[in-house]
C-alpha cells in the first residue's frame, strides 16, 4: 500500500485530569495507545487543578508514548494562572501544544485552540450589553479566528488536504447534549464551528462536558467527537481513548 493509502490512526480522550498521585498510572495507557495508533490527541484538561505538578507528573508518564502526541489546554489548566508553564513542561515532553497553531504529521494537518463558551446556534449569545458580556463573547470570537487562522495556514503554507481539530469546547450543540441546558452556554460556542465548515475540517475532536454525547455531525460533513474520558469510560471502551482512521 502507498503512503498516500495508507490509513492513519489517531487516538483521542480529553479531561484526564492529571493529579500529583497519578505517577505510574498513565504510563500503560500511553504504551496501548502507542501500540494501536499512529498519533494521540488529548483534547484539554490535561491537570485537575491547573498545577505545574501536576504537569510534571504528565509529562513523565508521557515518556512511555512512542507516538507524536496534539493537545490542546483545558479550563482546568487555566485554573491557577500557571497555564504556560503548564505548557511549557509538556512541550518538553514533546508533546505539541496548540493554541492556535498548527502541525502536520502523517500527511494530516492538526490545528489546536481551547476554544470557549457562548452558547449554541439562535442561543449564541452576542455582543450586546455590559462590558462583562461583551469580553465573555469577544473571548468566543477570538478563539474561533485563532482556530481559522490555524486552519488557513495549513492550506496556505502546507497545502494540506486532510484536517483535524482539536480543541477543548465544543463547536456544536449535539455533543454537549445530557448536560444540563442551562450550562450549554458555558461548554461550548457555535462560532466554533465556522472555520471547521468553511476549511472542510473531516473531523473535529474535544472534551469539557463530561456526560455529553459522543458524535455530531456538522453540516458540509464535518465530524464532531465528545472523547472526555468520562463519557469513553460510561461508554465501555476497552481503553479510554477513541480510535479514528484518516
Amino acid at each position: 500500500m502507498s503512503d498516500e493509502n495508507r490509513k492513519v490512526r489517531i487516538a483521542a480522550v480529553g479531561d484526564i485530569h492529571v493529579r500529583e498521585s497519578d505517577k505510574g498510572k498513565w504510563a500503560p495507557l500511553f504504551r496501548e495507545v502507542s501500540r494501536v495508533a499512529d498519533v494521540l490527541l488529548i483534547c484539554g484538561d490535561l491537570t485537575d487543578t491547573g498545577d505545574e505538578g501536576e504537569a510534571q507528573v504528565l509529562a513523565e508518564e508521557l515518556g512511555s508514548c512512542t507516538i507524536p502526541v496534539v493537545g490542546v489546554l483545558g479550563n482546568h489548566d487555566h485554573e491557577k494562572g500557571r497555564h504556560k508553564l503548564i505548557r511549557h513542561i509538556v512541550q518538553n515532553a514533546k508533546m505539541h501544544v496548540l493554541d492556535g497553531e498548527s502541525v502536520v504529521i502523517e500527511g494530516i494537518g492538526f490545528a489546536g485552540v481551547k476554544g470557549f463558551g457562548g452558547g449554541f446556534d439562535n442561543y449564541m449569545l452576542s455582543m450586546f450589553g455590559e462590558g462583562a458580556m461583551k469580553a465573555f463573547v469577544q473571548e468566543a470570537v477570538d478563539e474561533a479566528l485563532h482556530l481559522e487562522r490555524a486552519l488557513a495556514r495549513l492550506d496556505q503554507e502546507y497545502g494540506v488536504e486532510k484536517k483535524i481539530a482539536v480543541m477543548h469546547y465544543s463547536p456544536v450543540k449535539e455533543t454537549v447534549v445530557g448536560e444540563p441546558e442551562a450550562i450549554y452556554p458555558f461548554l461550548g460556542s457555535s462560532r466554533l464551528a465556522e472555520p471547521l465548515i468553511r476549511r472542510k475540517v473531516i473531523a473535529a475532536f474535544h472534551g469539557h462536558a463530561h456526560v455529553g454525547t459522543i458524535e455530531a455531525e456538522l453540516p458540509g460533513g464535518t465530524k464532531v467527537y465528545n472523547v472526555a474520558k468520562p463519557i469513553l469510560d460510561k461508554l465501555g471502551y476497552e481503553h479510554p481513548f477513541f480510535l479514528f482512521e484518516v
